[in-house]
């Protein structure tokens, strides 16, 4: 039994010296988020695919039981729209290839354009993946969320391919008004769209955006709490990516949240005690 948690990146300056060591070079920044986390959102490989020598440094900066959920290029997302992308995608997969299991699945995150209409073109390209990764899909279209014909249909075409679908759960965020500018700045990017909880595979992926205030995230994040404990009581694989607006305070709450799990599923495993930020003293 397994809970991942995470965040959307692993560099983040408000965490240096706080929750991390600083300074840090590029090469170790990788290792001491994993100490306090143990999944981490490949949101980098979405505007550009690293080198494979890049990516040999993330393998060697993480256990073989840390999870990578990597996003597809938008090259092949957004640009080609899943079609004429071979050349991309290859190039994509030799690079990650080094990762081996740590890549929990490849991640297709697609444009708020790609409705129902566009289900042919996702249909074919999840049958022409590789079936060594699995594979997750986030839609952003308002129709799967509130057309049930239009879900059921989505529903079908990822699970002819194993695939997950992946919600991105913002409703705490537009539950009320933002109170900070970074607040503010998400409410023009997010996607506004209702909560999704179902899964359909044994290894269900969830996005959650609280606020800024920790306390209304801990309060917002509470039926997905439950949700997960449910899933892993089903003997379920879950990985949950907890966000915030300005993400300060993002990667304790990652803990935090496995904290809320585990006091309902108690026989899971706790989280290892983070690396310091700052050395041991003497005194």
């Amino acid at each position: 039994m397994r809970l991942h948690v995470g965040c959307a990146m692993w560099a983040h300056a408000p965490w240096q010296g706080r929750f991390l060591p600083h300074p840090l070079p590029p090469a170790e920044r990788l290792r001491a988020y994993a100490s306090w986390c143990n999944a981490v959102e490949g949101n980098t490989t979405f505007y550009a695919t690293p080198t494979r020598a890049t990516v040999e440094t993330w393998a060697r900066q993480t256990a073989p039981d840390f999870r990578f959920l990597l996003k597809l290029p938008k090259t092949i997302t957004h640009e080609r729209r899943l079609a004429n992308a071979g050349e991309e995608l290859r190039a994509f997969l030799a690079a990650v290839e080094p990762l081996g299991p740590r890549v929990h699945a490849l991640w297709v995150q697609l444009p708020g354009a790609f409705g129902p209409h566009d289900l042919g073109a996702l249909a074919a390209f999840l049958r022409g993946l590789p079936p060594a990764y699995r594979y997750t899909v986030e839609v952003r279209h308002r129709a799967f969320f509130e057309d049930g014909g239009a879900a059921r249909d989505l529903i079908r075409v990822l699970g002819g391919a194993g695939a997950e679908w992946v919600p991105f759960d913002t409703t705490v965020l537009f539950r009320s008004p933002p109170t900070s500018d970074a607040e503010r700045d998400a409410w023009t990017k997010k996607p506004r769209v209702p909560r999704r909880a179902p899964a359909l595979t044994d290894r269900p992926v969830v996005r959650y955006l609280g606020r800024d205030d920790v306390d209304r995230t801990v309060e917002g994040w509470g039926p997905w709490a439950e949700k997960v404990a449910g899933w892993l009581r089903e003997g379920r694989s879950p990985t949950v990516f907890v966000h915030t607006p300005d993400n300060a305070e993002a990667l304790p709450l990652a803990r935090r949240f496995h904290d809320d799990v585990r006091a309902l599923v108690p026989e899971l495993e706790p989280l290892p005690e983070p690396v310091p930020a700052e050395p041991p003293t003497l005194f």
